[in-house]
This record gives structure tokens, sequence and C-alpha cells, in this order.
């Protein structure tokens, strides 16, 4: 299976390197130190089990060195999908699909939705509809990835928890055979891979957790193991949480329940999410399509969510002040 990684980061990498190992024929999008490392040396991922991966990949900053795939995996961070939009052509065949695997709410949210939100567009997330025409949401398959990772040096992403998980999922429901494949491959190359025929509660069940935690630990700069030593961020969380998983159950999801759970696994890691990464590093922040968007959802069906406006509107002063915003 030819399979392309669309934005080689920590998330991208760690994709890459699992594919690898399930004999795919991988090649990755990539820029800068990064992609000198990967030509150079290839990728490196090293477990907290203290094993490692190795691999080498086709990589270039052009997508159209790198033809034509059986499935691409864009895996860039938000700010960055307008430039997916104007260069992701060449690596689409005719019956192509792009699994977004992405934080926050996907640009093709409401794409076969079903109800009176049925094909609402969201241009903050894809300004002009440039994912909507370059790739076509008929290709779409959601992604959602809960494997906290970071790269360390250019080429090399430590994966910081050994149980890891993909989920996939068509955006109507259907349980396709293209998406299977695609798990099948991770699986196949040591990865816990599963699909869903709700994608959109996944894309819930990993937000709120990201909303829990990505505020606060950018207006303290800290990691998951500082915040929850403070007894009023843990209460805070919780609070996000619950207003959080309102949104959710209006527009119809089913938030699983097993927040305080997923927290609980990251609880003593000493992990920074990637959104106070960006902050540290001084790349553009998520702030939309994590924390913006969601407001205007919650706007949108009439659910209050006091902490999160206050949190996200101190979050996007933070960002403005940093220039990455």
């Amino acid at each position: 299976m030819k399979i392309c990684i669309f934005g080689a980061g920590a998330i991208g990498s760690h994709l890459a390197l699992r594919l690898v190992q399930a004999k795919a024929d991988v090649s990755v999008v990539a820029r800068g130190a990064q992609l000198e490392a990967i030509r150079s040396r290839g990728l490196h991922g090293r477990l907290p089990e203290g094993a490692q991966l190795h691999a080498h990949v086709r990589a270039s900053e052009d997508p159209a060195a790198l033809g034509p795939q059986d499935a691409v995996l864009v895996t860039v961070k938000a700010p960055a999908l307008p430039s997916v939009a104007r260069t992701i052509a060449p690596l689409l065949g005719e019956e192509t699909p792009v699994a977004f695997v992405m934080n926050g709410i996907p640009w093709w949210y409401f794409y076969a939705h079903g109800g009176p939100l049925d094909g609402r567009r969201l241009p903050r997330l894809d300004p002009g509809d440039g994912l909507w025409n370059a790739v076509g949401p008929e290709r779409v398959i959601g992604g959602v990835i809960n494997a906290p990772s970071t790269v360390i040096a250019p080429g090399v992403v430590a994966i910081e928890r050994a149980a890891n998980l993909l989920t996939l999922g068509e955006p109507s429901g259907a349980l396709s055979e293209r998406a299977g494949r695609i798990a099948a491959a991770f699986r196949a190359g040591g990865l816990d891979a599963e699909v869903t025929g709700d994608i959109r509660s996944a894309v819930w069940n990993k937000l709120i957790a990201n909303l829990a935690l990505g505020p606060m630990a950018i207006l303290a700069q800290a990691s998951y193991r500082d915040l929850f030593a403070e007894p009023a961020c843990v209460a805070a969380a919780q609070a996000i949480m619950h207003e959080a998983a309102a949104v959710a159950t209006a527009l119809g999801c089913k938030p699983d329940g097993a927040h305080e759970a997923r927290l609980a696994s990251v609880r003593n890691l000493a992990h920074k999410p990637s959104i106070l990464q960006d902050l540290e590093r001084g790349r553009p922040m998520e702030v939309d399509a994590i924390l913006t968007t969601t407001i205007e959802l919650a706007r949108l069906v009439g659910v209050a969510t006091p902490t999160l406006d206050l949190l996200i509107a101190l979050v996007r002063l933070r960002a403005r002040e940093a220039g990455l915003y």
C-alpha cells in the first residue's frame, strides 16, 4: 500500500514509522530541518520501554515529487491547512482517500452530518473552501490519534506512552473498506487502530481532553504533571469537560464519559500539549481549530460555556501577544 504522510511532525513521524514496520510504501511531505534530517538519517522513534524504531522513507517538500498515492494522511497543524489545499493535488489518484488526523474540530465536520446543519461550511477552518474544493469531502476519512509524542531533535520523535490509539471513521458513519485497509496497515505496524461508525464522537472525546488541558497549560506554561499538582486546576479541568461535553451532546454526539480516566492516563506525564509546544517554539498555534470554533459551535447550539469563554479569551490574547495567532 502506497501511503503519504502530509506533515512529518511528531504525530506524522510516529505514524510513518509504524507504517514502515508494516512494510507499506511510505513517503512524507516535510520541510526545513525535519526534511533534511529525514533525508540524511531517516526517521527515529524512541519508545517509553526503551525500544527504538528507525526507518528510511522518501521525503520531499513538494508533493509533486511523490506522485499519486493509495492513501494520504494529513497530520499538519490546522494553520497549515491552506498550504495543504494548494499543494495536495499531485498526491491524489482517482480514488485516493485522505484521512485528516488532527486535533480540534475538522473542516469537514458538517459534511454528511444529517439534519438542519448538514453541509454547513466552517470558513474559519477552511478559508475560501480551499480544502472542500481541492480535496473534496467525499475523499475524507476522519482521524483521531491519542499518542503523546514530541520531536526532540530533527528526525527524532519521543513516543511518550506505550498504549496509543488511532481511530478512523467516515463522516457518513459507514464502516468502509478503505478506512479498514488503513487501520489494518497500522495494526500490522504495532499501533492500535480502529474504525468507528461515529467519528464525530471520537473527535469530541479527544477535543474535550485537549480543552481541559491546553488552555491552562498555555497560561501556566506547565506540563500535565505540574497542572494536576494544583487542585484548582483539577477543578477547572472538570468544569471545562462538563461544558464541552454539553456542546458535543447538543450537536448530537455521544461523548463516552471516560474523560477523567483519559486525563488520569496523562496526569503523571511531563509532556506538554502540542499547542503549548507551538507557543514555546514560536510556531503558529491551533487556536481556531481547538478553541475558537468550539465556542462558536457552543453559541450555534445555545450552550453556555463560561469557564471555556474566559480561558479561551486569555489564550487568544496570549497567542496574539506572541505574534502566533
